[in-house]
């Protein structure tokens, strides 16, 4: 099982970026990401074109190198690869994880999606770094989302997954950081919370961290 051999440490919260919630390109959430802390961000695109996506992802990962952050791309495994990206985040329908490891490489970060308790079984005998579980409550930022898993299916999982990192995702509200890091979290994946245009993104993940050393 990969989880004997776990190498990454996520961070409490991990920032995932959208142009079409924050209004703005992924160089310039990445920018105030960073500002705000974060030392691992993951770039979602659903809407661009691959060569504009390519352009704003190199750009990116740019100003993310200069600042030591790690940058993840979101189920583009050819984007990851041509910009030399620290990684990728791999959804169900996606290429398959053994293929993306042959690919990126032992020292790519991998991170799978999955959504019920036989994805996660799974998802925990292949090569990677951490594994994402969701949606834990209803979400917006997908257009066909998956069943809501909730708190109590989390908690299982982490007693099935071990010492591998898991990142919940879905749905996850600042009020509800802390009752999910305690039903064992490690890691809150958080997009529309992070990118809400009421703050800067700096200060929606400053206040964000915040919440979660609390918790």
């Amino acid at each position: 099982m990969i989880a004997d051999i776990v190498r990454l440490t996520l961070p409490t919260i991990y920032p995932i970026t959208d142009t079409s919630i924050s209004g703005l390109s992924h160089r310039d959430q990445v920018n105030q990401l960073i500002e705000g802390g974060a030392t691992l961000i993951q770039l979602r695109e659903k809407r661009a074109s691959p060569r504009e996506f390519f352009q704003n992802a190199r750009e990116a990962l740019s100003i993310a190198r200069s600042a030591g952050v790690k940058l993840i791309i979101n189920d583009r495994v050819d984007i990851a690869l041509a910009i030399g990206a620290d990684g990728v985040h791999l959804g169900q329908t996606d290429m398959p994880v053994e293929a993306t490891r042959r690919l990126l490489g032992d020292r790519a970060i991998i991170g799978v999606s999955t959504h019920n308790m036989n994805q996660v079984q799974e998802a925990v005998r292949l090569p990677i770094d951490y594994l994402a579980f969701g949606p834990i409550f209803p979400t917006a930022t997908k257009e066909n989302p998956d069943p809501i898993v909730g708190l109590t299916e989390l908690a299982r999982i982490k007693n099935l997954v071990g010492s591998l990192p898991l990142a919940a995702i879905g749905g996850i509200s600042a009020e509800a950081i802390r009752e999910v890091l305690m039903s064992g979290a490690d890691a809150v994946a958080i997009i529309s919370a992070v990118l809400d245009r009421a703050h800067p993104i700096a200060e929606n993940l400053r206040n964000l961290q915040n919440l979660a050393i609390l918790a």
